[in-house]
């Protein structure tokens, strides 16, 4: 192959790639909601100014639900009421019923978020409800929310493989997301919940949905790195024309159904990747760091940003002092 057909193929390889993307930071809730050391509401709220320090413009704060499901979070109304709209910031929680948005709408969120799997049998285990059931919720939550000048987000979990179900047919996946959209979300989060995604299967399901009809710009993608595949898929969404990305600073997170394996795809991994292919996030690595590190100091523990990890390798190894 020549220089010319090789140059050629690569700019057919990343034609769609976005010049821009938005990162959106979840590690407030789906990060922390799983850690067994929970945060002071002080503590949470430096977290979230650091990151809007660093240039996240998209955060998902907390979760308006019972705090006997979900101790960590049991401070959504106080930490939620300190923080006020703050122009070019979205704050954005996730409400699980009624009752849930009315304590968003109490508050004064101005997004919330609303989930779902593509698996009855998840759906079943982890809300308690039907698929059918759930989504009849939401179209109450939605309509009320959007009546409230609320903007909805929409999870759509399991999209690659349930703990309960396995492989998850992309029918389901589709018929499932369609419903949510035509509820009124307006933008529908693929969530890789158990970290079972591979890039092939990324294409196969995103694609599936550009043939019904979704478009790429009511799409995000939210990836685990449980089986190290997180970067690898982001890429193959990137190289489709996904513009959103979920991600959470230092890692934080993990799946309840494999334990001891990493979670979320990190911040730090996922903007060090973007600023390499030359793709504007908005978001400044060296000010992510920071908050990684008094993270791991709050939560005792190691993260498993891999960034962060080369980071504090280079500093250990050049005598600099991290904290």
């Amino acid at each position: 192959m020549n220089d010319s057909s090789f140059a050629q193929q690569q700019d057919a390889l990343f034609e769609a790639v976005p010049d821009t993307v938005s990162v959106y930071e979840v590690g407030p809730r789906d990060g922390l909601q799983n850690e067994t050391t929970v945060l002071t509401t002080e503590q949470k709220l430096a977290m979230i100014h650091g990151l809007i320090a660093a240039g996240i413009s998209r955060i998902e704060i907390t979760s308006f639900v019972n705090p006997r499901w979900i101790p960590a979070l049991a401070d959504h109304k106080e930490l939620a009421a300190r923080l006020p709209p703050r122009e070019g910031v979205v704050f954005s929680a996730l409400v699980p019923n009624l009752r849930g948005l009315d304590g968003a709408c109490e508050a004064g969120m101005r997004e919330i978020a609303v989930f779902l799997a593509a698996s009855e049998t998840h759906n079943r285990k982890n809300i308690n409800k039907s698929t059918r059931a759930a989504l009849d919720t939401y179209a109450q939550v939605i309509e009320r929310a959007r009546a409230n000048g609320m903007r909805v987000r929409g999870y759509l979990s399991c999209v690659y493989g349930c703990p309960y179900e396995g492989a998850i047919d992309r029918q389901q996946v589709i018929d499932v997301g369609r419903e949510l959209l035509d509820l009124g979300v307006y933008e529908l989060s693929l969530g890789d919940t158990i970290g079972v995604g591979t890039p092939r299967q990324v294409v196969h399901v995103i694609e599936g949905l550009y043939r019904f009809g979704i478009g790429r710009e009511q799409l995000a993608v939210h990836f685990h790195d449980t089986r190290g595949t997180a970067l690898a898929n982001i890429t193959v969404a990137l190289q489709l024309g996904i513009r959103t990305v979920d991600s959470a600073v230092g890692g934080l997170g993990g799946c309840p159904y494999a334990p001891g394996a990493s979670g979320n795809v990190a911040t730090e991994d996922v903007v060090y990747m973007l600023d390499g292919m030359g793709i504007a996030s908005g978001v400044a690595l060296d000010k992510l760091v920071p908050v990684s590190l008094e993270l791991q100091a709050n939560l005792a523990r190691e993260l498993p940003s891999k960034y962060l990890k080369a980071h504090l390798g280079h500093c250990a190894r050049s005598g600099v002092r991290t904290r």
